[in-house]
């Protein structure tokens, strides 16, 4: 589905209201092409943003939401090839770092930009606790019996077994297919997990999970080739 750019005027009150009326710790968007022509405060009442852009792009960036609350630290990539973001949340007391990220990789992407993530993913994948939600556009990957048609789509699979990475959505996102992903490097990171509704006109289904440890609600939210307006 498209969502073009008269429909998400609506979808700004809309991401504002749930995540003021469900009271996310964090919220991860994909496709966002923030509109840089439009002043827009740096975040909605209570919250952190972090953004990573693409510009000249229609559909590109990705984004966090993240409670003031939090001690939080961004990481910086130097890659242009690949959309993720990651901010590393600071644990309280003896508890470990945990290491947030977002990605959004194009369904054109070429096996070059495959190659910088499944590095990025090779340095960030020992970390004590991680965890990686997006839009990864391989509609082919068959999850239940970690099987895909096509070479791309199997070097992905190869590269999550090779970095022990638990793929934990079951549900379709998009239709009949499983496109956004909801990762952890280690089992009971991450439990709860839930696919919903659409925010505005977007085809692709709301992820709910939660933290264990920390961290509480949190909900992830992909815009099809569209726009997140100014906040």
């Amino acid at each position: 589905m498209y969502t073009n750019t008269r429909s998400m005027g609506n979808k700004r009150e809309e991401l504002e209201a749930m995540v003021q009326q469900q009271s996310y710790d964090v919220v991860a968007i994909t496709e966002t092409w923030w509109d840089e022509s439009h002043g827009w405060s740096t975040a909605l009442d209570g919250y952190k943003l972090f953004r990573r852009d693409r510009r000249g792009r229609r559909g590109a960036g990705v984004a966090l939401y993240m409670k003031k609350g939090f001690d939080t630290l961004s990481i910086e990539t130097n890659e242009d090839g690949v959309e993720r973001l990651c901010v590393r949340i600071k644990g309280k007391a003896n508890k470990a770092d945990i290491l947030l990220g977002v990605c959004y990789r194009p369904p054109n992407q070429e096996e070059q930009g495959d190659n910088l993530f499944y590095k990025q993913l090779g340095n960030v994948s020992g970390s004590s606790a991680l965890v990686l939600v997006g839009d990864f556009n391989l509609p082919d990957i068959c999850w239940e019996l970690n099987t895909a048609e096509r070479r791309q789509s199997r070097k992905f699979l190869e590269c999550v077994e090779n970095n022990l990475l638990l793929q934990l959505v079951g549900e379709p996102t998009r239709g009949r297919t499983i496109l956004d992903l909801l990762f952890a490097n280690r089992d009971g990171l991450v439990g709860d997990v839930v696919v919903g509704g659409q925010l505005g006109q977007s085809d692709h289904g709301i992820i709910e999970f939660l933290k264990f440890g920390e961290i509480g609600r949190n909900t992830y939210i992909g815009f099809p080739e569209g726009r997140l307006w100014p906040i």
